[in-house]
């Protein structure tokens, strides 16, 4: 080829549009939002940056209090968990007496069901079987002896995936036949993503804050009635403990949702995975399974369930594993072989996580050598969650124009901030919703990373940030110190 025609060629080249653009992308990813990791967080990981490059701020490092990630504010492993987990990791070490014997057979019980005796070989699709008599076991004893069948198990990448592996199932349908999907609000952000990114439609409850984020009934039926002019309401969404809004449902508020599922032929998915998380004094979790069960066989036989855990919160932390599992109860057996064949595509959920979810289920007993110790962490993480949830409502509701409900469960608080005239109006003039102004502004000012209500989603004319309770309690007290003193000054700067 002559030097012109080359030329020629590189310059048409160079000229021809790309063939991914954003208006030629899958519009639905356009929709998708998710505010925990959303432009506060883009903003603090730039100014963790400048403070490493010297930049001179009003404080020394940021405190990302958006997300619920135990380890990496501070929370300590599970001595036995690691332990079992560099086994399986490196089984060399199984011949150190370092280890204590339980977490030996633990390891060698899950290498053998392993290929080749290694976690570093594909399992089954659903996860490795044993994990999944595990899984099965601890069901049934968590719920007094409610059967579970370890066929009804599938192992997942943490609870978020099996969340959107049912999503998937469910979504169907063109305009008025679109699935809609009714999720509480506030909600946790992967609901609303899902459902942006797989076309499905969105259909809003709202939670009563004057009645300590509860659930009411009639609300259901109102959303439900305005859904079904434009679309196909087939899920119902509950999150218990509740994420962001702390709260833990009643075993008759759960009764009440099952026969409201019930009634209206709904999908029910249980999002369950803060079950241990429960500090206030006169509550406790209930599974939708064993209140399901517990109704009779009108309801344990027909209405439909998937209910999710995760190795990522309650007193294990675990989030980087990617741990977790769904349960299914009365699915369509054909759709449970659809199920089967969708979840085949990936291969298999991460297999250290398998392993985890292992020993969340199967974890040390009376009489085992690593059970004391077990014991005395898992008890001391619980006991300190429970002292900060105590501890963050109450700072909070010392502060004029803050007002926090009680944190009765999860890991979060989602307090109410009154905000001036003024700052809302300054907020909408840059395009901003009022609490991400809010935050932003917190954020630039203390070094505290916070998530706005609005990323959750809120009644219109009110305005929330979501803060987890996970720091350590001296960090913690700092940080709702500032958030106090700044609200005055923001409050005092805006009237």
């Amino acid at each position: 080829m002559c030097v012109s025609n080359l030329e020629t060629s590189n310059e048409a080249l160079s000229r021809r549009q790309k063939v991914l653009t954003i208006d030629t992308m899958n519009a639905n990813i356009k929709k998708v939002e998710y505010a925990v990791r959303g432009p506060i967080v883009q903003r603090a990981v730039q100014i963790e940056k400048e403070l490493k490059e010297g930049v001179k701020k009003p404080f020394n490092e940021v405190i990302k209090a958006n997300i619920g990630d135990a380890h990496a504010m501070g929370q300590r492993p599970v001595t036995f968990f690691r332990q079992v987990l560099a086994l399986c990791s490196y089984p060399e070490l199984l011949d150190d007496d370092k280890f204590p014997e339980d977490t030996k057979y633990r390891a060698q019980r899950i290498l053998k069901a392993c290929g080749g005796s290694s976690i570093g070989a594909y399992t089954a699709s659903q996860g490795i079987e044993c994990v999944r008599q595990d899984v099965s076991r601890y069901i049934e004893r968590r719920d007094g002896g409610v059967p579970c069948d370890p066929d009804n198990i599938y192992l997942t990448t943490g609870a978020s995936d099996g969340i959107v592996t049912m999503l998937k199932l469910l979504t169907a349908g063109e305009g008025r036949t679109r699935t809609g999907v009714m999720i509480p609000i506030p909600q946790y952000p992967l609901y609303s993503a899902a459902i942006a990114e797989l076309g499905a439609v969105q259909l809003n409850y709202y939670l009563d804050e004057d009645k300590c984020w509860g659930l009411d009934i009639s609300e259901l039926q109102r959303s439900l009635q305005a859904a079904s002019k434009h679309c196909n309401p087939r899920v119902l969404c509950i999150i218990n403990p509740g994420n962001p809004t702390g709260q833990v449902q009643s075993r008759e508020r759960i009764e009440d949702v099952i026969r409201f599922a019930a009634k209206e032929r709904l999908f029910l998915m249980a999002d369950e995975v803060y079950q241990d998380n429960v500090y206030a004094e006169g509550c406790k979790f209930y599974s939708f399974k064993k209140v399901l069960y517990e109704m009779g066989p009108e309801y344990f036989n027909t209405v439909e369930l998937a209910s999710f855990h995760s190795t990522s919160k309650c007193y294990m932390g675990e989030c980087g594993m990617r741990g977790g599992y769904m349960e299914v109860i009365n699915m369509d057996s054909e759709v449970k072989a659809q199920l089967t064949k969708l979840v085949s595509v990936r291969l298999c959920p991460p297999v250290p996580g398998q392993a985890l979810m292992a020993l969340v289920t199967n974890s040390p007993q009376p009489g085992e050598p690593s059970h004391a110790q077990f014991l005395k962490e898992r008890t001391a993480t619980l006991g300190d969650l429970a002292q900060k949830a105590k501890l963050t409502e109450e700072i909070l509701n010392t502060v004029p124009g803050i007002r926090c409900n009680p944190v009765q469960g999860a890991m979060y608080s989602f307090p109410q901030i009154t905000l001036p005239e003024r700052a809302i109006r300054e907020a909408k003039e840059k395009g901003q919703a009022p609490d991400m102004f809010y935050c932003m502004k917190l954020l630039e000012e203390t070094g505290i990373c916070l998530v706005p209500g609005s990323g959750f989603g809120q009644k219109e004319g009110t305005y929330h940030f979501r803060m987890t309770i996970l720091p350590p309690a001296d960090k913690l007290k700092i940080l709702l110190s500032k958030v106090k003193e700044f609200h005055q000054r923001f409050t005092k700067c805006y009237s």
